[in-house]
């Protein structure tokens, strides 16, 4: 079983959204972005199901699901597979996400319920610029960063 690393931890929790794919009924994909997404414990991800009726019903139907998770200023992220669980109300995992929602975004932020994410396997993603010797983080930082400040990304 895959060991949620700190650069795992450290991407998620600077990335402010990520994107669930899951599988429809009629076998097509079906990827939704959840800006929920914590790391829980040292082999789950936890999401909040807020408004995803499609993503939580697919995941009952078939569990298996993959959750990517890019830091875009790093330009790096991770892409997490594995297997959910629908968590209500009252349990663990409900509780602990549903604490961090209110605490950023004030009482009454809604949430239907927690889906748990078992890890099974943690792929790296990386800009092509790691791949080639263009830059170092620090720099692919300051450059998107810089970009961003204009409103418009370098090239």
């Amino acid at each position: 079983m895959p060991h949620i690393d700190t650069d795992m931890r450290r991407i998620v929790d600077s990335a402010k959204l990520a994107f669930v794919a899951t599988v429809s009924p009629d076998g097509s994909p079906n990827v939704s972005p959840k800006g929920s997404v914590r790391v829980f414990g040292d082999e789950h991800l936890v999401f909040m199901d807020i408004d995803s009726p499609r993503t939580v019903a697919n995941l009952i139907a078939n569990p298996r699901v993959e959750i990517a998770v890019v830091d875009f200023l790093r330009r790096r992220g991770y892409r997490f597979s594995g297997t959910a669980e629908i968590h209500e109300a009252g349990s663990a995992a409900y509780n602990w996400l549903n604490e961090w929602l209110l605490e950023r975004n004030g009482p009454g932020y809604p949430a239907n319920r927690a889906v748990l994410v078992h890890v099974e396997r943690a792929l790296p993603m990386r800009s092509p610029a790691y791949t080639f010797g263009h830059a170092e983080e620090d720099e692919l930082t300051a450059q998107w960063l810089a970009g961003y400040s204009r409103s418009e990304p370098p090239g």
